[in-house]
């Protein structure tokens, strides 16, 4: 493991991922979510429509609006900072730290790198993007040959990170509930964390009760 400082925080910020329902939107900002997270890939059942875009950011009120991609080209960024203003742009695909570090630059807005993590292998990567992005996500690995980068629910061994001295801010996602979430927090030493599968009835449809569930329990309300 890196020699560097482990950023912490008293306030445990929640993001919740994955929104498609402006009427979602707004009951997460307003029951405490820190960050909303919108999709924009289309084999996933939570792809944002371009036609729906201003209304969900619209409806996020002070909560910090993210756009998730996905090995996106210059183009795919501009379209969709283009349609909506976003605070912070989640890249959850195979970008190397020279492409985070160049988005950044290029358009000014600051970067989550999402890397997954599956054995001890895997957490090398998570210091060579350290000196590239803004912020990391810190979630399960797909699968090989796996349809989506991520969102599948499925939660990796916390004890791989439990002695995290990473000095980025970062997140914790993957397989979090409402029912876990506090024993990941007190397990890993997250002061932040994802959900978007664990809050759903089906893929892609939130569940607002869930939603307030899972903020309480990682706040500790």
């Amino acid at each position: 493991m890196s020699s560097l400082a482990c950023t912490m925080s008293n306030q445990v910020k929640v993001k919740i991922c994955g929104l498609s329902d402006p009427e979602d939107v707004a009951y997460a900002a307003d029951a405490g979510a820190d960050y909303l997270g919108f999709v924009f890939f289309p084999k996933s059942p939570r792809n944002v429509a371009a036609g729906r875009v201003r209304d969900l950011v619209g409806a996020a009120g002070q909560a910090i609006t993210v756009a998730l991609l996905v090995n996106p080209n210059d183009q795919d960024i501009e379209t969709v900072l283009t349609g909506a203003p976003f605070g912070m742009i989640q890249l959850h695909g195979s970008e190397s730290p020279e492409r985070v570090r160049e988005i950044r630059e290029t358009f000014s807005v600051p970067v989550m790198k999402a890397l997954g993590i599956k054995d001890r292998t895997d957490l090398d990567a998570i210091v060579e993007h350290s000196e590239a992005a803004d912020q990391l996500l810190v979630d399960a690995k797909a699968v090989p040959g796996a349809m989506l980068p991520g969102g599948s629910g499925v939660r990796f061994d916390w004890q791989l990170i439990r002695d995290c001295n990473w000095k980025l801010p970062w997140m914790l996602a993957g397989g979090l509930n409402p029912g876990n979430v506090a024993a990941a927090l007190r397990e890993t030493g997250a002061r932040q964390v994802d959900v978007s599968t664990g809050v759903e009835t089906a893929p892609g449809r939130k569940d607002q009760a869930r939603i307030g569930e899972f903020i309480n329990a990682a706040k500790g309300r």
